[in-house]
């Protein structure tokens, strides 16, 4: 038995899994959804099983809003069957999807998914376990480096993360009183397949962001699972409202 769990959503692969990882590491239980990647999830689960850590996993489309809807009550059932325990002391809302095009370029369903997925997913989401989450517990939210420099091409992207950004710093207002701090962690550029899979596999983009990066490389999905994990695990409890930028110093 565990003493915290920690739900994530998109915690089958890339940040999302090292996140997972990292957190059965330090003997956090985990539950984590995913989108449709079944084999995914099973290997995640099978990996953090390996180190004895305690975890599940939930398909969700956290676009749709009658499965959040549907979520708590699975939610209580998985907690209780792996867990013992019908409530959660952390959520990640990591779970993303992004579209690459220029300003001019970008399209209204561009537009409703980005917004579906990053900002009204985990606002209902978020709500929707709110009677779950320990008076005391931790919320972070995923945002990214694009919210503070710009790149061509990330406009839409990075609006919806600075809606994160703000609503993060709501949050943490508002449940202040239930003594549960609220942060968001925003990562740089990272080798996953986010994307297409390009600062992972394109040597040149992967050179240009290590020379605008102070510590001289692309971050790797350890470096953000490795942060998310310390602020939940470690005694953080008076840091909220803030913005945790992991990036290496990129575009500083």
């Amino acid at each position: 038995m565990t003493d915290k769990i920690t739900f994530i959503t998109g915690g089958s692969r890339g940040l999302g899994r090292s996140m997972a990882l990292k957190l059965a590491q330090q003997g956090i239980g985990v539950i984590f959804t995913y989108a449709g990647n079944a084999r995914a999830a099973e290997e995640t689960l099978a990996e953090i099983a390996a180190q004895s850590g305690g975890a599940a996993a939930l398909q969700l489309d956290q676009t749709d809003p009658a499965q959040i809807a549907s979520l708590p009550d699975r939610l209580r059932t998985t907690l209780r069957e792996t867990f013992g325990r019908d409530t959660i002391d952390h959520i990640v809302n990591n779970a993303g999807t992004g579209h690459w095009a220029l300003f001019a370029d970008t399209t209204g369903d561009q537009l409703d998914d980005l917004y579906a997925v990053h900002v009204k997913g985990p606002f209902l989401l978020t709500q929707a376990l709110l009677p779950m989450i320990e008076d005391g517990g931790k919320i972070v939210m995923i945002s990214s480096g694009l919210a503070r420099f710009a790149l061509p091409g990330y406009a839409a992207y990075a609006a919806m993360k600075g809606a994160v950004e703000v609503l993060t710093r709501y949050l943490a207002r508002e449940l202040g009183e239930r003594r549960i701090s609220v942060n968001t962690v925003a990562p740089g550029a990272v080798e996953t397949d986010f994307g297409g899979g390009t600062v992972r596999d394109n040597p040149e983009v992967n050179r240009m962001i290590a020379d605008a990066t102070a510590l001289g490389r692309a971050g790797l999905p350890d470096d953000i699972g490795g942060a998310v994990a310390a602020l939940l695990a470690g005694e953080t409890h008076w840091i909220t409202a803030q913005r945790i930028e992991v990036s290496g110093g990129q575009s500083i």
